[in-house]
């Protein structure tokens, strides 16, 4: 069977910085290599995967892209690009763009003070180049103002392709509204990843194949923050009891969409 992970991890902390490791004293906090997955990943059946990133920088990216040329199975980077400079994404998207494993864009918004980063000029203006370059966006948010801001972004760049990492942190309250509101819009879709234990994926894996249905859903692994949770292998265990609970289009789910969004075929 074919199983696409759209989102795992590698770090390494004498390659890169990653500020939000400081000061951590979690499990996370030491290097992170895609050969420590392995044994799981072959358990689990994870046939392709697809690296995303870690830290707002482009040494970041440069890792991701080294590690996935040294391991054949990994088809994708999503990576950064400094959308604050848009002449300097440009130079980036050229060196590294269209043809290579660079697939998608990623920045920490949740790590940014101001909840509508993507909506400064020149954010939006880098947004732009990415959706003329059919290059996709992440967007790794956990409030509801993260949602409007995607919105208002997708009013601006409609095909621009944006996929909400962990579903944009499903709580009560606004998110569920919201995120009906996005589900309008065919150019967003929903990564089933960082849902935490069985009691709250359900609901919320549900919820994503109702509104955005089997053909906008895709599955992460988000090794290894999810092993703060449940092991690697538990956690696809979860995600697939549950999403063939409700559609027996788990292709679909599973590769199909995944290799779609990212352009993986390219």
């Amino acid at each position: 069977m074919k199983l696409i992970d759209t989102h795992i991890h590698v770090w390494n902390l004498e390659e890169v910085a990653y500020p939000w490791l400081i000061g951590d004293t979690s499990i996370l906090h030491r290097n992170y290599a895609l050969e420590e997955l392995e044994p799981a990943r072959q358990a689990v059946g994870v046939s392709e995967g697809v690296l995303v990133q870690a830290a707002n920088s482009w040494e970041d990216t440069e890792w991701m892209l080294r590690t996935a040329k040294e391991h054949e199975w990994i088809r994708g980077v999503v990576g950064w690009l400094p959308l604050e400079d848009p002449d300097a994404t440009a130079r980036l998207v050229d060196k590294w763009g269209p043809g290579s494993l660079l697939k998608g864009v990623r920045h920490l918004i949740h790590n940014e003070a101001d909840a509508r980063w993507l909506l400064r000029e020149p954010v939006l203006e880098s947004l732009g180049l990415l959706a003329s370059w059919d290059i996709p966006y992440d967007v790794v948010g956990i409030i509801p103002e993260h949602i409007e801001t995607a919105l208002e972004v997708a009013e601006r760049w409609p095909d621009l392709r944006m996929v909400f990492d962990h579903l944009n942190q499903p709580q009560r309250g606004k998110w569920e509204g919201l995120m009906k509101e996005a589900a309008k819009h065919e150019n967003f879709f929903v990564k089933i990843s960082g849902l935490g234990g069985k009691a709250e994926m359900e609901p919320a894996i549900e919820f994503a194949l109702h509104h955005f249905g089997v053909d906008r859903c895709f599955c992460g692994g988000d090794w290894p923050v999810a092993l703060l949770a449940a092991g690697y292998e538990e956690t696809w265990a979860k995600y697939r009891s549950i999403i063939e609970k409700y559609t027996v289009e788990t292709d679909k789910v599973y590769w199909e969409n995944a290799e779609r969004f990212y352009g993986l075929l390219k």
